[in-house]
């Protein structure tokens, strides 16, 4: 199709041609040989121009080959991964790094990809490979005078320090998730308090129906805007009260409750005008006073430091609310690209490892043989999140330089 072969690594503008001698395009051909390419295998890309007519003869071009075919959605990466290339970490990171919407999204996804998250698991799982070696060290020379308690006495606070990095790290792993999906904001309250306005100023478009009739939200509405840098998920939801008859209406306040729950940042909207009959179901991280243009600056509702009194109609208290709202979805998000646990599966890897890890110290130095699987279990856990490494890898080498007589 192209002439012969080009160089390895080389650039070469080339005629593309039919089998039938059409002329197809003119582009550019390189090729790569492996393993030194990004699925390890060998590689022939072509650079043409990108209509769909060129691209469509290409492809009909292709299907004659014997044994060619369409690669499958994630093949790709697939092939890197069975051959070295990338491990699993870094699999996630290139999913997450197409899928970044926003620039903290993009640092956090390239962390995964670039493989500085996998070095943190890596030197993690030597370092707990480490302590394996100690205790395995004192089941093997039990018989010794001293060895047993010297390495215990050597083992048990390294497990105990690094039980406690891992805690840390989980606990950062929830700011990394927020990052990574973006945050919920979820606007809440009685019915006809001016949520659904409240959604539209907020969005910047009419995201939501606004009606005087209370109850007019039924189902959740989503907006979705950027705030801080980061992708941020409006939700408005149907008016909270209980002496509703309308079934539909009560789906749609046990929808509410159910937003309430997983939100990341509650809004809680009350109307300056009357007493409002209604608990919040937790604690609302924003508490917003809306209508504040129906009553006097005077007014007892208004007196509530923690709250901002805003006025949809006006405007009044809008920039201070999206100030309020860019501070905590920093709050929430801070540090979080910087962190190695980013989805479910890691954070519940680290969890099984701290869970092994309190399994090895509950047996205070007694049963040395079960505290060793206990730890061995942990650097499993460990090795899982990479998909690429066991704890044999690391054994050989650690008892060649481990001298039992110093």
């Amino acid at each position: 199709m192209a002439g012969e072969l080009p160089p390895d690594r080389r650039v070469s503008l080339r005629i593309i041609r039919g089998r039938d001698g059409d002329v197809i395009d003119r582009g550019l051909v390189l090729r790569f040989k492996g393993p030194a390419t990004a699925t390890g295998e060998d590689l022939v890309e072509f650079h043409l121009h990108g209509s769909p007519a060129v691209l469509q003869r290409l492809m009909l071009e292709f299907e004659q080959f014997e044994n060619c075919r369409v690669a499958e959605p994630g093949e790709f990466t697939r092939r890197a991964y069975a051959n070295d290339r990338m491990d699993l970490v870094e699999v996630e990171g290139l999913a997450d790094l197409l899928a970044a919407e926003s620039e903290a999204q993009r640092r956090l996804a390239m962390r995964q990809f670039s493989g500085e998250a996998s070095s943190v698991y890596l030197a993690w799982h030597r370092e707990l490979v480490q302590v394996l070696a100690i205790i395995e060290a004192a089941i093997d020379f039990a018989d010794e005078d001293g060895v047993a308690e010297q390495a215990l006495a050597l083992a048990l606070p390294k497990v105990v320090a690094f039980k406690q990095r891992l805690e840390e790290a989980l606990s950062d792993s929830m700011r990394a998730a927020t990052v990574r999906k973006g945050v919920r904001v979820v606007i809440a309250g009685e019915p006809n308090v001016g949520k659904s306005s409240l959604l539209n100023v907020l969005a910047g478009r009419k995201a939501a129906i606004v009606s005087e009739h209370a109850g007019t939200t039924r189902d959740v509405v989503e907006a979705a805007i950027m705030v801080a840098g980061l992708p941020v998920m409006l939700a408005d939801t149907a008016g909270l009260r209980d002496d509703t008859s309308d079934a539909i209406e009560r789906e749609g306040v046990a929808r509410s409750k159910s937003e309430i729950d997983d939100a990341d940042i509650l809004v809680w909207v009350e109307d300056a005008s009357c007493v409002s009959e209604v608990i919040p179901p937790r604690q609302p991280d924003v508490l917003v006073v809306n209508k504040a243009d129906l009553v006097s600056r005077e007014s007892i509702h208004l007196r509530n430091d923690s709250a901002i009194a805003v006025s949809v109609k006006t405007g009044a208290g809008v920039a201070e609310l999206r100030d309020l709202l860019v501070h905590f979805v920093q709050q929430r998000t801070s540090m979080g690209e910087n962190a190695v646990m980013v989805r479910e599966r890691h954070r519940v890897a680290i969890i099984q490892s701290i869970r092994s890890l309190n399994d090895a110290l509950s047996l205070h130095g007694d049963a040395l043989e079960l505290m060793a699987e206990d730890v061995r279990k942990a650097a499993s856990a460990l090795s899982s999140v990479t998909g690429r490494v066991d704890v044999e890898d690391f054994l050989g080498q650690i008892f060649s330089e481990f001298c039992i007589g110093k």
